[in-house]
């Protein structure tokens, strides 16, 4: 199978490099032979009659329309070829660069070079008869050249970073920052020959003026400079799209993105209301995009209740039987109490005092009891984390945090569902003997003095 793989490779690629030849020695004796044939259409222009400059121009038109056909035909084909050998050499080889190749279509533009050259070579035959056109077309196949060697270069760099992200000693490093900074600079050049090339001036000339008017162009475009800048890290980094909900406390923006632009992005804040933010804000202030929440399978809720610490203390066994009655915790109750009573039997402790060995408290039942109800609760994700901790006490009592995901992400059912868990909650903390704490208000104080 191997050796079968192989001769079809070798097949192909022999294929391609005639092919190849081919088109290059049509090219050549087409070149050579550009005014033997060149006035094909003309001469039987003037043969029917035609105008000598409606002849001219039809004749121009219709070898531009043969040359668009063949260069076509050849771009097709050459790529065809070129992408079939890419992937049966990727099947067979070991390394997984060859994948990331194909995966990032560099044998595809790659495969535009030759189409390129054969319309290069060309074009000066068919617009000899018009020099004005000929040197707005070469400007323009040299520009394209320019951008092809672009598209080249970038599917080449993003095959490098994604084979590079699979190599474990590279895991750590930054390797999309380098590619960035390696794709700038390119775009960069490229940028600057295009101009050098519609203007016709030297590259060297255009970037010795370039640098002298630098500062003026910095000083009067500081901000679309800046707004650029942001909007190619804005992409390419897919910070912010259209449709995202963000949040950004500096600009008081939280809401739909509804608009990306160079120099501003435009929300939707929730009340209807619109806050425009310049787009290079994105890159240099801190923002929450809610995108990872919206395409998760659950919303998270994160909510605490704090308990007076006066109100936790030891269980009694007569507490103890009052609640093995509660349906949810009775198991675990009965349960753990057998293990603690068996502890404490074995180690022979003086249960007359509370305090002594090992004992269950209202808190941590009540804990229990939380965990398994939001474990059974039917808007709960049981996918994804379910927990229920106590945070370290404050002055305003124990937190004990719920926390959760929500298997509705709309707004209005998560803050629903959050409020129903939290409802029954705090209506049963008083089967624990538990209080919730809340600073004292004047009435309190009233309350107390009346029944002193």
């Amino acid at each position: 199978m191997q050796e079968t793989v192989n001769t079809e490779i070798v097949s192909t690629v022999q294929d391609t490099i005639q092919t190849t030849k081919i088109v290059q020695n049509e090219v050549v004796a087409a070149v050579q032979s550009g005014d033997s044939y060149r006035h094909l259409i003309y001469k039987y222009l003037i043969e029917l009659g035609v105008s000598e400059k409606t002849a001219e121009y039809l004749n121009m038109l219709g070898l531009l329309l043969i040359l668009l056909v063949v260069v076509f035909i050849i771009d097709f084909v050459i790529r065809k070829i070129l992408v079939k050998t890419f992937n049966q050499f990727a099947s067979v080889s070991k390394t997984n660069f060859d994948d990331f190749l194909v995966a990032n279509k560099v044998p595809r533009n790659i495969a535009h070079i030759i189409p390129l050259l054969v319309a290069m070579e060309f074009t000066p035959i068919i617009f000899k008869d018009f020099p004005n056109f000929d040197g707005v077309i070469e400007k323009g196949l040299q520009v394209f050249a320019i951008v092809l060697t672009l598209w080249i270069v970038r599917s080449f760099l993003n095959t490098l970073k994604d084979y590079f992200k699979t190599l474990p000693r590279l895991k750590d490093k930054p390797i999309d920052s380098y590619i960035q900074v390696f794709m700038i600079f390119a775009w960069v050049a490229g940028f600057m020959s295009a101009i050098a090339i519609i203007t016709d001036t030297p590259f060297i000339k255009f970037l010795t003026a370039l640098g002298a008017a630098s500062a003026v162009i910095i000083l009067v475009f500081k901000d679309t400079i800046l707004g650029f800048v942001a909007s190619i890290q804005v992409s390419i980094n897919d910070m912010v799209r259209i449709g995202d909900w963000i949040s950004f406390e500096k600009y008081g923006a939280d809401g739909d993105v509804i608009e990306i632009n160079l120099a501003t992005v435009k929300v939707q804040n929730f009340d209807k209301t619109i806050t425009t933010i310049p787009t290079y804000a994105l890159i240099s202030d801190s923002f929450k995009n809610w995108r990872g929440m919206v395409s998760s399978d659950g919303r998270r809720i994160k909510r605490s209740i704090s308990i007076k610490m006066d109100s936790v203390h030891y269980l009694t066994k007569e507490q103890l039987e009052t609640f093995s009655s509660i349906q949810l915790i009775s198991d675990y109750i009965k349960k753990r109490q057998a293990d603690i009573d068996s502890y404490n039997n074995d180690h022979q402790i003086d249960k007359t005092m509370l305090l002594n060995g090992r004992n269950l408290t209202n808190l941590g039942v009540f804990r229990k009891y939380t965990q398994t109800y939001i474990e059974k609760h039917a808007a709960i994700n049981k996918d994804m984390t379910i927990m229920v901790r106590q945070l370290a006490p404050t002055t305003q009592g124990i937190p004990i945090e719920i926390y959760a995901f929500s298997n509705d992400k709309r707004w209005a059912n998560y803050e629903y569902i959050m409020a129903d868990i939290f409802d029954h909650l705090i209506a049963a903390l008083p089967y624990f003997n538990l209080e919730i704490f809340e600073l004292p208000t004047g009435s309190s104080f009233q309350a107390k003095s009346l029944t002193e």
